[in-house]
């Protein structure tokens, strides 16, 4: 089995938690307080972090906040790597996936030198796109499956000839690349209705679901069909409704008190139903 999954899977068992704390930090959106930091980006992730370790079961890294900042965005995100506690799980959210030479690269870089637990990738391309990441069967390969965009309507959602829809097709292509276990999906909350179905359709994949708070997403139905029967392999994703709390802040520490407690609604949430 995948020692990313046997982690992320063991953290959620002991914590009766499914929070995936997404790191999606946009430099406008800082709150003032860290602005007398030397390095406001790393100072705002390090908070967040101390904020939710005892909620959190993953973080995860939108590399494209720190891709746009060029070398320095890239340092950021790199020591924010760091600063991840080690029982929980790293995900690379890159949304990769090139021909076999390129994808083998980016396999490389996010699984080896930066050594990231999981990474996103786009299915468009096929096998041989993903089989360099896949080869990783100590990895967690989350595979674009049924977003939460609106605009998955444009190919997720259209029907194929005999009927199938294009996400069943994904939805059984990732279960049968799955090396040792390390075969996921990412599936929106947002399509609540649809995530039970493709539970039932892949009862050996580990989930992951984007599209709670901010895209209106339901937290209990999400925590309620995500999981597999062994009430695991599953992680909800909440970004920016639990990193931008909303009021003005006099300190760090209120920021991180402020983000604490809504970890900590989630998370009894979550524990509520699990």
């Amino acid at each position: 089995m995948s020692a990313a999954r046997n982690k992320a899977n063991q953290r959620i068992a002991a914590l009766k938690s499914l929070l995936c704390v997404g790191l999606d930090t946009d430099p406008g959106k800082i709150p003032e307080v860290f602005s007398s930091c030397p390095n406001p980006v790393l100072e705002f992730n390090r908070s967040v972090i101390r904020a939710t370790c005892d909620s959190a079961v993953s973080y995860k890294i939108n590399t494209a906040f720190y891709e746009s900042r060029g070398i320095e965005g890239l340092r950021d995100m790199e020591a924010t790597l760091r600063e991840i506690p080690g029982e929980c799980l790293a995900i690379a959210d890159a949304k990769r996936a090139d021909i076999g030479n390129t994808s083998r690269m980016y396999a490389r870089a996010f699984f080896e030198h930066w050594s990231f637990d999981a990474i996103t990738v786009a299915p468009y391309m096929g096998e041989d796109s993903l089989e360099p990441f896949f080869s990783y069967s100590d990895k967690l390969v989350f595979v674009l499956c049924l977003t939460s965009n609106a605009g998955s309507a444009d190919f997720e959602e259209q029907q194929l000839e005999g009927g199938e829809m294009l996400y069943h097709r994904v939805l059984d292509r990732v279960s049968g690349w799955s090396c040792g276990g390390n075969g996921g999906v990412v599936v929106g909350a947002t399509k609540s209705a649809m995530l039970a179905d493709i539970r039932s359709r892949a009862p050996g994949l580990f989930f992951l679901i984007p599209g709670v708070g901010a895209q209106g997403g339901s937290l209990e139905e999400a925590a309620e069909v995500g999981v597999d029967a062994d009430r695991c392999s599953a992680l909800i994703n909440i970004s920016r409704s639990l990193i931008y709390p909303a009021g003005t802040f006099g300190s760090i520490g209120e920021y991180e008190e402020a983000v604490a407690l809504e970890a900590r609604r989630v998370h009894e949430a979550v524990r509520k139903v699990l």
